[in-house]
């Protein structure tokens, strides 16, 4: 799957991050995700492969593209038999997120990027549009940091595995309402908080690399994302825990559903029966095969966001494969313009 989509998928955030890029700052966050939807998509219909949408826009009456349960790649085209024999193909499962972090688009803010997450069919966890409390750290504190244990308790363990005081710690919070109190109790223990405004997948990855100064992603985010997240960690051996939130009142900023119970139905109906489980990151992304991809739409701590030139645009991309256990870094310089024409910088 690597050698066939590696190059491929790259092409397809990259794209979503160049049409996105091109709204950056005009506090327009709909236009922003609506167009890296569209160039995701039309790329993406262009891979050899027979793909499905399992985490993306919304359910098809939400969203006319990329919403969930939609057919993606050549291959599933009404004239697939003109150029391929999709009995032959394996069945891919993908999870996209066009434009993660709308907002910070809109606002010119850091930390944006087009991602997406493929595996053979069923091997991604298909996530209800809920929220999930999340807990993601590096690799020397997997399985000994848990999501059930309090703040004070996982900054110890943290501590120890990284050979760090507690005080050099940094944990990454989403800035709203609900994480008051955790916010309040990673400061007491003696680390420092992160307040993001959006955008934790990239604050999840972030944990699995040196030199990010980045130690953990504590709180409550959306679910989809975290899979995602999941996806990538998993391949890097990085430390990755969700549990679904489903109570409206612990979020505190909306829910999908108008109630707790009818949550709870809504995810009995969807095959989840103990909605209280907590997944790691090898049940969230457990297929055989995984990989992921992201490219910066504005600068974030992995990559730089898109620069364009007078006639073309560069790019930085991370592609994750836990097939090859490699993470790399692409910088991508795309020619709009006749290269004769072209100063590149």
């Amino acid at each position: 799957m690597e050698n066939t989509l590696g190059l491929e998928i790259i092409e397809v955030v990259e794209q979503a991050a160049i049409a996105s890029s091109k709204w950056m700052g005009k506090g327009e966050k709909n236009i922003a995700d609506q167009v890296a939807v569209e160039a995701m998509r039309e790329r993406m219909n262009k891979i050899y492969m027979r793909g499905r949408i399992v985490i993306g826009e919304g359910e098809r009456d939400e969203a006319p593209m990329l919403y969930i349960g939609e057919e993606v790649g050549i291959c599933t085209q009404p004239d697939a038999k003109n150029f391929c024999n999709p009995d032959e193909l394996i069945e891919i499962d993908i999870a996209v997120d066009p434009c993660e972090g709308t907002n910070l688009v809109a606002y010119g803010q850091n930390g944006s990027m087009a991602v997406l997450a493929i595996s053979e069919k069923g091997g991604l966890f298909a996530a209800p549009d809920f929220y999930m409390k999340k807990l993601a750290a590096p690799a020397p504190a997997q399985g000994l940091v848990d999501i059930n244990k309090s703040a004070t308790e996982n900054l110890k363990i943290l501590s120890e595995c990284l050979n760090r005081s507690i005080e050099e710690l940094v944990v990454v919070v989403m800035d709203r309402p609900r994480h008051k109190e955790l916010i309040q109790e990673i400061r007491t223990a003696g680390a420092r908080v992160r307040l993001i405004s959006d955008g934790d997948v990239s604050a999840a990855i972030s944990c699995a690399f040196g030199g990010t100064n980045i130690h953990a992603l504590m709180g409550i985010g959306a679910a989809p994302e975290g899979v995602i997240s999941a996806a990538a960690m998993r391949c890097l051996g990085g430390h990755f825990q969700g549990q679904l939130i489903y109570d409206p009142e612990v979020v505190q900023t909306g829910l999908i559903g108008e109630s707790r119970e009818g949550n709870l139905a809504r995810l009995k109906e969807m095959g989840i029966n103990d909605p209280d489980k907590v997944y790691d990151a090898n049940e969230l992304a457990s297929g055989e095969t995984v990989l992921f991809a992201a490219c910066g739409i504005t600068p974030g701590t992995l990559m730089n966001g898109v620069r364009f030139f007078n006639g073309g645009a560069r790019t930085q991309s991370l592609v994750i494969s836990n097939q090859s256990k490699t993470a790399r870094f692409v910088d991508t310089i795309h020619l709009f313009d006749d290269p004769k024409n072209l100063q590149l910088h």
